[in-house]
């Protein structure tokens, strides 16, 4: 292969042709990237600004997950991904908690952070001196950057000079916490670190005691984190002990002992608390790619505070409280329902209007929500019918298209596994037995 220079210049038929005598990408090929190009030539304009060096758009199934009932109201919820359980099981919790009195969210905080990253050969003390003397003078300047957010409810709520001296010498960090409304923030929060980065530096260069020691302030970087851990919600579920009778195997008492057991081990051990995590973000990753927030970010934030104990583990915690089965979803959600993607995506505004133009605290409980719903509904399996029964019976449809399946062969096949385990290899051993006796006749 070649080095491809200009590339993002090039129209996109010439950049189909370059790749195509680099990569050798067949005539079928290229035709099924243009295959899959809108042919709403202002949808895929759209589609292509969003991001950079767009060939094509690469579809995956927007479905909706219905009859979330949370605190009280209830949500037909737009779910993207490629794994049919995923929205089976988040579908499948949701209608059984419903009947169940429904989830309850709670919006513990909602604070972002950003931090400027900085060196200094000045003690922590001078440091500090200069920080509270010129904190004020420094946001103040910056009111045009904040004004339109303090209008709506928002900006910062604190900034604060933090000794990191210890773990690395000279090296210091001011804190910064926003809180950016129905926004997710992000290039508001840079642009506020970037802006008092320089404008501290600046102050810095003429403060007399600095000048005088010889000291200087040099800014490392100014960036907003994505670990948000005061951006938290809570959500709950419960019911009686006696509306648990999954397993006519199980009385609820070892039901309840068999789940706690469960979620224990996922609190023991990364192995499992890993998918056991897993199993949550599958459900929060699928609605907030349909509502055009970044699942990359939440899910990095997601996982550092499962550590937040000093080992990973689960993000759920169960109990049983009076014979009541309670079990509770606790995890830091950044999420925006104005800007970015949910202006530009077509199908992000058609999932704001699905979920009625949720605010951001809406979605968060909406999401975590969901989350907790896929979550139960996994653990629930695994104790009791197992994951890969209910799993590979919404996976034969896959196995289908791959072996190419005929409608007639397809309902046989349905009714012939309909309380049989399957697998790829049974279901194509079965399939040859039918076409033999199809041969045959």
């Amino acid at each position: 292969m070649n080095i491809l220079r200009n590339f993002s210049k090039l129209s996109w038929q010439e950049k189909v042709e370059t790749l195509s005598r680099d990569t050798s990408l067949s005539d079928e090929l290229k035709e099924r990237l243009r295959k899959f190009r809108h042919e709403d030539d202002t949808i895929q304009s759209s589609i292509d600004r969003i991001s950079e060096n767009v060939l094509s758009s690469f579809y995956l199934p927007y479905s909706i997950a219905p009859n979330f009932l949370i605190n009280g109201q209830v949500y037909h919820v737009p779910m993207v991904t490629e794994e049919s359980s995923v929205v089976a099981a988040a579908s499948k919790g949701a209608k059984l908690w419903a009947e169940r009195g429904g989830f309850q969210a709670e919006i513990v905080n909602t604070l972002k952070v950003g931090h400027v990253h900085l060196k200094s050969s000045a003690p922590f003390a001078m440091l500090s001196e200069f920080f509270e003397t010129s904190r004020n003078a420094i946001v103040g300047e910056m009111s045009p950057l904040t004004e339109k957010m303090e209008r709506r409810g928002g900006g910062i709520r604190r900034i604060h000079l933090v000794d990191t001296s210890a773990k690395i010498e000279h090296y210091y960090q001011i804190r910064f916490e926003v809180d950016t409304c129905d926004a997710m923030g992000a290039n508001f929060i840079n642009s506020l670190l970037e802006t008092y980065a320089l404008k501290f530096k600046e102050k810095a260069s003429t403060w007399p005691k600095f000048d005088q020691g010889g000291h200087d302030i040099q800014i490392v970087m100014a960036i907003l984190s994505n670990y948000t851990p005061e951006c938290l919600v809570k959500a709950k579920i419960s019911c009686p002990i006696e509306e648990l009778r999954f397993d006519p195997t199980l009385t609820e008492h070892e039901y309840c002992e068999k789940f706690n057991f469960a979620v224990k081990i996922a609190n023991i051990t990364p192995d499992r608390a890993v998918t056991h995590n897993k199993g949550i973000f599958n459900g929060i990753d699928a609605v907030i790619l349909a509502t055009g927030n970044d699942f990359r970010s939440v899910e990095a934030c997601g996982h550092a505070y499962a550590c937040r104990k000093g080992s990973y583990q689960a993000l759920t915690t169960v109990f049983v409280e009076n014979r009541e089965f309670h079990y509770e979803l606790e995890i830091p959600l950044a999420l925006g329902t104005i800007g970015g993607l949910t202006r530009n995506h077509p199908l992000v505004q058609i999932s704001m209007e699905l979920l009625r133009n949720p605010s951001a605290k809406e979605l968060m409980a909406i999401v975590a929500s969901v989350g907790l719903s896929q979550n139960f509904s996994a653990v629930n399996s695994l104790i009791t019918s197992g994951i890969q029964k209910g799993h590979m019976k919404l996976h034969i449809r896959n196995i289908f298209e791959q072996l190419q399946v005929g409608k007639e062969e397809q309902e046989i096949l349905l009714a012939h596994f309909k309380e049989k385990t399957v697998s790829y290899h049974e279901v194509r051993t079965t399939l040859g037995l039918i076409q033999n006796l199809q041969k045959t006749g």
